[in-house]
């Protein structure tokens, strides 16, 4: 063990120290020799007082959360190069830096997979050509030369991005999938007691039945359509004030007018 004694020529630490200018060092901490001093909280100061100081541990006792920003808790790093990418910006499906596939995040939403915001209403032209951009870059035919590791990566994002792409480019799952997100349980089995939508849905199926031609049946589908159309308008609205029972109302809606129009291209 080696001992040394420095001279304090801080005016701070002179302060700090009240007049005492030696501090003892070891290898193994750092201790400072007050013998007979005993100053009063009132002698430090105020920024100091509202700090608890650990000399032992040679740091002033600043904690690490106030020298690193936050941010460093958003970041993400590659598997394979360990190159930080913020979580805020694009999804971290492939590294930007060196181009390998990443593991499957399942915080990030399907709309972020596509850089969408989060609503209801979108450009379908905008998410198909971001759904073709990420199957071009998670293509087997580009990775077949990767590491098996990469590749079942490669493969699960790639099946994940499908799913997505699937869920939004239909208006029904899409409101589902929203919901869920807001935290809002939709069963999609519910059986349905609006008496007015059963009543509604028993007369479409019999113009249906009734209905000898493909041309009646088109006819029938159109309207059909005009109703969907008509509550998803509604679910967009409702989702927007947080009107989360009137939104369910509106899905429970959509979900007969689709099976009704399901029915209609069978006899077609």
């Amino acid at each position: 063990m080696w001992m040394k004694k420095l001279r304090i020529s801080t005016p701070f630490l002179q302060r700090l120290l009240l007049g005492r200018r030696e501090i003892v060092i070891s290898s193994s901490k750092t201790q400072f020799d007050f013998p007979s001093i005993s100053p009063k909280v009132e002698q430090f100061p105020r920024f100091i007082q509202s700090r608890k100081l650990n000399f032992r541990r040679n740091d002033l006792g600043f904690s690490g959360r106030t020298l690193f920003s936050s941010e460093a808790a958003k970041k993400c790093s590659c598997w394979n190069c360990c190159n930080g990418v913020s979580s805020n910006t694009t999804p971290f499906l492939v590294c930007t830096a060196c181009g390998c596939v990443q593991p499957v995040d399942q915080s990030v939403d399907y709309f972020q997979i596509f850089g969408l915001e989060k609503k209801y209403e979108i450009e379908g032209e905008n998410l198909e050509r971001k759904y073709k951009d990420w199957q071009r870059k998670l293509h087997p035919d580009l990775v077949h030369t990767k590491s098996q590791k990469e590749r079942e990566y490669a493969a699960e994002q790639s099946a994940r991005v499908i799913d997505a792409y699937r869920t939004l480019t239909d208006p029904l799952s899409r409101a589902m999938y929203i919901l869920k997100l807001e935290g809002v349980h939709v069963d999609e089995e519910e059986k349905i007691d609006d008496v007015e939508l059963l009543t509604e849905m028993l007369e479409i199926r019999e113009t249906v039945d009734e209905a000898d031609d493909s041309q009646a049946l088109e006819q029938i589908q159109g309207q059909i359509q005009g109703k969907f159309e008509q509550s998803s308008i509604s679910f967009t609205d409702a989702f927007q004030s947080r009107k989360y029972e009137e939104a369910l109302a509106a899905i429970r809606r959509m979900t007969y007018y689709k099976r009704a129009n399901e029915e209609i291209v069978r006899k077609l």
